[in-house]
């Protein structure tokens, strides 16, 4: 079983800057891949970007490419999400997710096995 545990959501101003993390624990598998997806309200929950835990590989949807970046610690098993030049669309609850293997393509919230709790984040124009 795998816990996850998101932090640093909050209110910023168009323009500004959050960094989410996410910390892992339990057993996770030696090749895994970990994901943040958001929500915003009325809409599905879309793909924001991910990362693959042994290499470092990291993919972004579009919406959020050059704007936001992954990073790991693996000896804190923890992710984090840099968001810049955030946006009023940005407002949704960002949820952190893990799937077992090193594909990073995968957007299909679907094929995530473990879930964060979510944390918002608001963006105000």
């Amino acid at each position: 079983q795998v816990h996850l545990v998101e932090s640093g959501g909050g209110l910023v101003q168009a323009g500004g800057s959050l960094r989410l993390s996410c910390a892992a624990s339990g057993s996770t598998a030696s090749s895994y891949t970990m994901a943040w997806f958001r929500q915003a309200p009325g809409k599905e929950r879309e793909f924001g970007a991910a990362i693959n835990w042994s290499r470092g590989q990291t993919f972004y949807a579009e919406s959020v490419k050059g704007r936001f970046t992954l990073s790991r610690d693996n000896a804190r098993n923890t992710v984090y999400l840099q968001m810049n030049s955030l946006r009023p669309e940005d407002t949704a609850v960002y949820y952190c997710a893990l799937r077992r293997g090193s594909y990073i393509y995968d957007v299909n919230w679907g094929d995530y096995e473990y879930w964060g709790q979510g944390t918002q984040v608001t963006v105000s124009s």
